[in-house]
């Protein structure tokens, strides 16, 4: 309670001799509240969810189900350094660069054969 009692006076009436350092740190304080929470809100996550994507696509094996950054889906059929071919079609495969792949489908667990009732 004194504390926050304190900063008020500081902040509502400055010393006489011209306050000196503290008040100037005082009018900073904010601006570097708001640097970190800028960081940690916002630049922080994106770097992560940037590492992460950049591992699954080093991560991309033959197989996997693929959607690029223009929106089609394809599936892996050859896996280069930098570049993927790409089935979209039946018989129809196009190379891809890898950092072109927005999102990556790996392929699932086959579903069951539906049995038939009687």
């Amino acid at each position: 309670m004194s504390l926050s009692l304190a900063i008020i006076t500081a902040v509502a009436a400055p010393a006489a001799g011209g306050g000196g350092w503290q008040d100037s740190m005082l009018q900073f304080a904010p601006i570097v509240l708001i640097a970190f929470a800028g960081y940690f809100l916002m630049i922080r996550p994106q770097q992560q969810r940037q590492r992460d994507h950049v591992a699954r696509v080093k991560a991309i094996k033959r197989g996997d189900t693929v959607v690029m950054s223009n929106g089609m889906i394809g599936k892996v059929v050859r896996v280069e350094d930098e570049e993927i071919g790409v089935e979209i079609a039946q018989n129809v495969t196009v190379k891809v660069l890898k950092h072109m792949v927005h999102e990556i489908r790996t392929r699932g667990e086959p579903a069951p054969a539906a049995r038939d009732a009687k």
